[in-house]
């Protein structure tokens, strides 16, 4: 089953697609909004922009003098010695102030974006098993698109992609990838294979308020997030992971050791000052001229799925889920879930990727998600006029 636990809007007439023809790379600058190639494969989060340029240099603004952060180690008395204590302190606050994890009794560890930290936690937890065979990692279809190819990527004798966990039915040990809200449908998701024997690693990118109620505090054994999508922040290449369990904490920092011998402390800095900021603009008694960094961000993603709702109800032929309406503890109010991505489909038999791709729309098939062509993977995160012309070539395809 490729679609998602969801509800889905309704899909009433047909409509012929276009013929296409291949997209370029890049986007145009000098032509007609109309030769524009609008990218939305990647999550690139150029939305956040708006709201650090109002922010301006008064507070997020860093000076790093010439003589400082020449050592590769940040506090050689922490477990994670390349982590800066001022990143450490930062990630604790934010996450106490918004509640969506638990960070007392848990080992930090930073790393180059999250994908280096999944890699260092199949690293962490398949090597003490000594096992022959590869261990099997799974996730739940429409999974993660980059998991096969980052987990299969170097033909690693440890572990090896499995694919589908509602499929999975391999004895012995294995590792299921828990990812929520999910990439790319949006949905809330549990471990699904639950077997004794299992390995949880539970990938929380996208749970901010901004996104997505917040209901309680994940509590698992390796939790993962990102300045990438917390904050926008994405070429700051900044992760970490909550561990509960000391060891896995260590074999996860031993790979980082190997694999780059610790994180950019510059990039450190500047996300320690970010989170600081955001933290900041969550205050009661905050600065005027600093508004609440999730309230802005929610209510903007709001408005974005509300347009696409509207496009989609007066088009005939897409889908796209409708999510139920819980109460957030950080926002102490009921709200909706506004995924980072629409996981969009198209009229039964049409490929829905090659049918935007003719219309000049970059996206991101189902196939790669272990779903159907029907399917593709939209960001909701490029910059408004990316955003509003995007919204202008699917109202045409269905003849709207």
């Amino acid at each position: 089953m490729c679609g998602t636990d969801a509800q889905v809007l309704p899909v009433t007439k047909t409509s012929k697609p276009s013929s296409v023809s291949p997209a370029p790379d890049h986007e145009p600058t000098d032509h007609h909004p109309s030769d524009i190639i609008i990218n939305l494969d990647h999550g690139d989060p150029t939305m956040y922009e708006s709201y650090w340029k109002e922010v301006g240099e008064k507070y997020t603004s860093i000076t790093i003098p010439g003589f400082q952060s020449l050592s590769y180690f940040a506090n050689k008395k922490n477990l994670c010695w390349f982590l800066e204590p001022k990143l450490e302190e930062e990630i604790k606050r934010l996450h106490k102030i918004v509640g969506n994890a638990v960070v007392e009794n848990r080992h930090i560890v930073v790393g180059t974006g999250s994908s280096q930290l999944i890699l260092a936690a199949l690293y962490a937890l398949s090597d003490p098993l000594n096992d022959p065979n590869p261990i099997s990692v799974v996730s739940a279809m429409p999974y993660y698109s980059s998991y096969p190819e980052m987990t299969d990527f170097l033909r690693s004798g440890l572990f090896k992609w499995s694919g589908d966990a509602r499929c999975f039915d391999k004895e012995g040990p294995y590792i299921e990838m828990v990812t929520y809200p999910n990439n790319p449908d949006g949905v809330i998701r549990e471990p699904v294979v639950n077997r004794a024997d299992g390995m949880l690693v539970h990938d929380l990118a996208y749970y901010w308020p901004q996104y997505t109620a917040i209901t309680s505090p994940a509590d698992h054994d390796i939790i993962l997030f990102t300045v990438s999508k917390c904050t926008g922040h994405a070429g700051s290449r900044i992760g970490w992971a909550l561990v509960r369990d000391e060891k896995v904490a260590r074999k996860m920092v031993k790979f980082i050791e190997v694999n780059t011998i610790g994180v950019s402390k510059e990039a450190q800095l500047r996300a320690a000052n970010i989170l600081e900021t955001i933290s900041l603009s969550c205050q009661q008694h905050k600065p005027r001229d600093l508004d609440n960094f999730f309230e802005c961000s929610q209510r903007l993603m709001a408005e974005r799925w509300k347009k696409l709702r509207d496009v989609v109800d007066n088009n005939d032929l897409f889908y796209v889920p409708k999510f139920p309406i819980q109460f957030c503890n950080f926002t102490r109010d009921f709200t909706e879930t506004y995924p980072a991505f629409a996981w969009l489909k198209c009229k039964e038999g049409m490929d829905c990727e090659k049918l935007l791709r003719g219309h000049k729309i970059l996206t991101r098939s189902g196939k790669r998600f272990g779903c159907g062509d029907e399917y593709v993977r939209i960001s909701m995160l490029s910059r408004d006029e990316e955003f509003d012309l995007f919204l202008q070539r699917l109202s045409a395809i269905g003849g709207n």
